[in-house]
Order: structure tokens, then sequence, then C-alpha cells
């Protein structure tokens, strides 16, 4: 909570005047405490899960009438029917309210001990930046070891089977999975945020910023016009589809965000394997159409 009274005050303290952004988040949470501003999360989280996704949705109804966007999916001969659809969304909203929603009520013990800050000055947009890029590389490094330890065996039994009933992802499945899962992997998106602790706006940034690219990874699509393409390593959805086509034999694409990690150990042969593969056939069949043209031209 902000220990100022007045904005007037919080600019004596500070020793200049507020900021556009820094005035609205006193007007906001001046007379809120920590613990309820924490558990917004429960509410963004909620809102992701339901509504980012749902463009996809629409995509993937689409092609039952047309096959327009067939092009940009990756494995165009799945298709989702409304009734697949809504079953994920069924296990990741009983998910959200057994598992997510209460594990961030009871959470904010944790939050007080690393100390996320919540009142003023706010960060600047640098130093978010640079927080942020911090918890999504140890995010990712922890969460490819974790993944690993989930396809051995006893890991893929017992849990794991439950995110990978979708060969073809879509982007309800990004959190679908075991509560146990669900729990385990909460601890790297933690790890973060205590080794370099910051701003409760940062933390809800970081929280949303995580989910929605999860989505974006499982959405099944490969668009040309998605930004993430141009941050370097970044994995991407034909990235990890590949992992989810494989299914639980494969050994291949454990990382939830970069491809670093595969490419340094050795876990990504397949993938590349089977890219450079399905690129020589598609050379060699522009080479014989070329051919075949060429001949038609010369009759």
């Amino acid at each position: 909570m902000i220990p100022y009274a007045t904005v007037e005050e919080a600019s004596t303290a500070l020793g200049r005047n507020l900021t556009l952004l820094e005035t609205l988040w006193f007007d906001y949470s001046a007379t809120k405490s920590d613990y309820y501003l924490y558990c917004h999360n429960i509410l963004f989280l909620f809102a992701i899960f339901s509504f980012v996704s749902l463009p996809l949705v629409f995509i993937e109804l689409s092609r039952s009438t047309s096959d327009w966007f067939d092009r940009y999916k990756i494995q165009p001969k799945v298709k989702n029917s409304f009734s697949d659809i809504f079953r994920c969304y069924k296990g990741v909203m009983k998910m959200f309210i057994l598992v997510v929603g209460p594990l961030q009520l009871v959470s904010y013990p944790s939050i007080q001990m690393i100390e996320i800050q919540s009142g003023l000055p706010l960060p600047s947009l640098m130093e978010i930046v640079a927080q942020l890029v911090v918890y999504f590389l140890v995010e990712d490094y922890t969460n490819y070891w974790i993944h690993r330890f989930f396809h051995s065996k006893w890991g893929y039994e017992k849990f794991h089977h439950v995110h990978h009933e979708y060969t073809a992802p879509i982007g309800y499945a990004a959190p679908y999975a075991h509560w146990a899962e669900v729990l385990l992997l909460g601890i790297p998106t933690f790890l973060g945020p205590a080794i370099a602790p910051g701003h409760m706006i940062t933390f809800w940034l970081w929280i949303a910023l995580r989910q929605i690219e999860a989505i974006e990874t499982h959405s099944g699509y490969d668009f040309p016009w998605t930004l993430t393409k141009y941050i370097p390593f970044y994995g991407g959805a034909e990235y990890h589809d590949y992992h989810h086509y494989v299914g639980g034999q494969s050994q291949s694409n454990f990382a939830s965000v970069f491809t670093y990690c595969d490419y340094i150990y050795g876990t990504d042969k397949g993938y590349r394997f089977q890219k450079k593969l399905l690129q020589q056939i598609k050379e060699s069949s522009k080479k014989s159409n070329k051919q075949i043209n060429g001949g038609g031209k010369l009759d």
C-alpha cells in the first residue's frame, strides 16, 4: 500500500511531480492493500485463459466452411470441432477454479518474502523490459529441465500425458495439464521474480505475457505476420507443434519459449532433421514442376 495520503505528499517525498502513470497508479492503488493488488492476477489469468484464444477458435471453426486458413495451419489435416474446443476449455476452467485460483490466493506470503513492490516511484520502461527479459530466460531454462523430466517414462505416464492429449495443439491447450504439472511448472514462473524482484505492475505483465506466449505457442497456426518471429531464438508455434505432433515419444523441442537450450543440449535434432527433409521435398517438387512446365512450353 502506498504510504502517502495525497498526490502532493507523494510528490514531496519523491522530490518531483508524479508522472501521469504514477498519478493514475496512486489514484487506483493508494487505498488498496498489496494482497488485493496481487489477487488481480486471478482476474488477469481468467481473462487471458478465456478470451485470448477466442480469435483462434473462430479461425478453427471457420475451416469447416472454408480452407483459406489451412495455408497457416501447421497440421492442416486436423480439424477441431466446437465440442473438442469446449471440452478443452472446460478442463482449463476446472483447473483454474480448483488449482490456479486457490494457489494465487494462498501464495501471497511468497510475494512478501521476495519483496515485490507496489508503491512509488513506478519502474522505468527500460527497467520493466530488462526484468521481463530475465524472467523469460530464467523460466525458459528451468522449464526446459522440468519438461524433460515429464518426458521420462514415469513422468509422462503419471502426469504429462494429459497435456499431450492434443497432438495438434490449440490455444486453450496451453494450460491444459495435470494438476501436479501445473503446480510444478509454477516454480519456473516464480523463480525469475524471486531472483530479480520488481514492481507489482512488472509482475502483472510477466504473468500475462507468459500466458499469452504459451497460447501463441500452442495455437497450431504459423502466421507470417506474428511479431514474435522477430525475437531472437524464439521458438513459436511451429517449433512447439512438432513436440506435440511426435507426442509421448518426443525427446525434442522441450523449451517453452526460446530454442537455445534444445540446441545446446542436442534435443532439437529430430525437429531440424524433419525440417531439412521437408525443405528438400519442397525444393524437389518445385524443380519437378518447372521441368513439367518447361516441357509443356517446348511442345
